[in-house]
Order: C-alpha cells, then sequence, then structure tokens
C-alpha cells in the first residue's frame, strides 16, 4: 500500500467492487493520511515555483471537447509522454496582450505526463501494492500506467472540462482504461469539484478517440470505426438506453480520497471561480493485453508503459 495510507491491504470490498460497477465510479474516502497527502501536494508546489521559464513555449491546455481546436497539439505537448511538462492556464494571459498575466505558480493547469516515474515522490504513491490490488479487484490481467498529472484548477481561472469519457483520449481495443483521481486538497462545488452522470459507462459508448494527424500535424478525433470495440469486454451494457441529457451528480470530496473512474463514464468540472485552488493527482491505467495502437496521441516511452503489477 502506498506510505502513509489507511490498511486497504484487500484491495476493494464486494460492496465497493458493486457500487462501481452500478454506477461507473468509486470514491474512496481516506486512501492517503494527511501527512502523504500534505506532502505530495508540497511536491507539486515545489515544481510550480522551481521550473523556468526561459525555455518554456508557453503551451496552453484545454480538454473536454470534441472540437480538436480546444486542444493542444503541439511537440511539447505530443513528446511529453515520459517527460515532467508544465501546461499554462487559457485564462493566464492577458488577452490583449498575449503576455503572462498570473504568478508562474498561479498559471498552470496541469503537470504532465511522466510523474509516475520520474518524481520519486509520485512513483511511490503510484507503482504501489495497493493500487496492484485494486486494480486486480476491477478484473486488469496486466495493468499498464500509461500517464499521471497533477491538475491544479488555479483560483479564479481554473478552466472547466466539459463532459468527457476517459478512454476517448486514451483508447484500447476493447477499451480498458480507469481512472485512479486523488484530490490533493479538499474538491468542492466552490472550487471546481467533479461530477458525474450514474451509470452512463453502461449506456454511452465510446464512438471517437483523439489522435495524432496522420500527416504528423497535430491531433485530432477520429470515430473508432465499426470494428473496433466501444465498450470494455464483458461489460453489462444497457443497449438503447443512451440518453441525450445525462444528470450529473456532484463528488465533493476531501482531500486525501481515492476516487476510480471507468474509462466509459461521462464526468466533467465547472470553472474555479472561487479564491482556493484544487489540486488534485491522477494516473490512468489501461489493460496492457489490449490493442493500443501508433494513432493515439501519448506513444509509450522506449521501455513501454509502466507495469503496476511490479
Amino acid at each position: 500500500m502506498p506510505p502513509g495510507s489507511l490498511d486497504h491491504s484487500e484491495g476493494l470490498t464486494k460492496e465497493q467492487l458493486q457500487s462501481y460497477n452500478e454506477d461507473g465510479y468509486l470514491i474512496i474516502p481516506n486512501a492517503l493520511d494527511a501527512s502523504t497527502t500534505a506532502s505530495l501536494l508540497q511536491e507539486a508546489q515545489h515544481m510550480l515555483a522551481t521550473f523556468p521559464l526561459s525555455d518554456h513555449p508557453m503551451t496552453k491546455f484545454s480538454t473536454g471537447s470534441t472540437d480538436d481546436k480546444a486542444h493542444v497539439g503541439d511537440d511539447y505537448f505530443l513528446t511529453s509522454g515520459d517527460k515532467i511538462r508544465f501546461f499554462f492556464e487559457e485564462d493566464a494571459f492577458d488577452p490583449s496582450t498575449g503576455a503572462l498575466a498570473k504568478p508562474k505558480h498561479r498559471a498552470i493547469n496541469k503537470i504532465g505526463h511522466y510523474l509516475h516515474e520520474l518524481n520519486p515522490a509520485f512513483r511511490i504513491s503510484t507503482l504501489n501494492p495497493y493500487h496492484a490490488s485494486v486494480a486486480r479487484g476491477l478484473g486488469f490481467r496486466d495493468p499498464r500506467v500509461l500517464q499521471s498529472m497533477v491538475i491544479c484548477k488555479q483560483p479564479a481561472i481554473g478552466g472547466e472540462v466539459g463532459a468527457h469519457q476517459d478512454s476517448t483520449f486514451l483508447y484500447t481495443d476493447p477499451p480498458s482504461a480507469v481512472g485512479f483521481w486523488i484530490a490533493l486538497e479538499d474538491a468542492t462545488a466552490e472550487n471546481g469539484c467533479l461530477s458525474f452522470a450514474k451509470g452512463s459507462h453502461r449506456r454511452t459508448p465510446i464512438r471517437s478517440r483523439f489522435v495524432r494527424k496522420e500527416n504528423g500535424g497535430g491531433v485530432e478525433f477520429m470515430d473508432v470505426g465499426a470494428d473496433s470495440a466501444c465498450f470494455p469486454d464483458n461489460a453489462p451494457v444497457e443497449v438503447g438506453t443512451e440518453r441525450e441529457e445525462e444528470t450529473y451528480t456532484l463528488g465533493e470530496v476531501k482531500a486525501g480520497t481515492l476516487v476510480l473512474i471507468h474509462g466509459n463514464l461521462l464526468h466533467q468540472s465547472q470553472k474555479n471561480l472561487s479564491e482556493k485552488s484544487r489540486f488534485i493527482y491522477t494516473f490512468h491505467v489501461i489493460e496492457g493485453e489490449n490493442k493500443y495502437d501508433e494513432r493515439n496521441w501519448l506513444q509509450p516511452p522506449e521501455r513501454g508503459f509502466s507495469k503496476l503489477y511490479l
């Protein structure tokens, strides 16, 4: 189990697994104790304070839309899979001059995408027996961690993330992504907590995937295609029940909480208009035995994606 966690050596209980399968997400309070949570938050804040601006391309980041123009697609982003890089909030810049209008530590949207290997504190809080036991409980045979991020949700400017499914951005055939989302600060309705469309993972297929353009010029969304799977293997799918408009349930949580998020589940978060940040750490796991092809925006490092079963 991770340092400072409660004793979750058994992974998920039968009741927790049932709740996850029914709702498409699971909230696990106190997965990290206050000391460990504070240590990770401090590490994230240290990275924000010390990264250099002198050689930064000032890449902005947004996500959650199916409009590829709303996403970054430059080399700084596309080559970040085995690095630790810093992506700015769109509203951190003066719209009239384009100059950075916030101190850099209050201007970053997220840090990614290889914290789970390159930063010791985040590595030990990712690749550990507890998360392996959770993955085993979810039915993974060869779980691989393919990306990790600190998402800052900065005060007053932390951007809205529209309704989306994680498997759109981390597509395997069949879909298999699961998000492990850990609150490093309290997440509330005021500072942009997550909200979930309960059960949407059972009725909403993965229709598109976020990929590199074939000509090498950035990213786009492409249809999954008739020959590719839209739901995980052996998933309890409710055919014909997809909704035009979903109802979302707020997921306010305390620091130290772990939230598991099914890759087909529709979820979102609102803009942070408060004066409090909402730092979280998240990493995603896919089934290593499933097909992950060269069109995906995130490509594996030379050594492959990180094994969760150590």
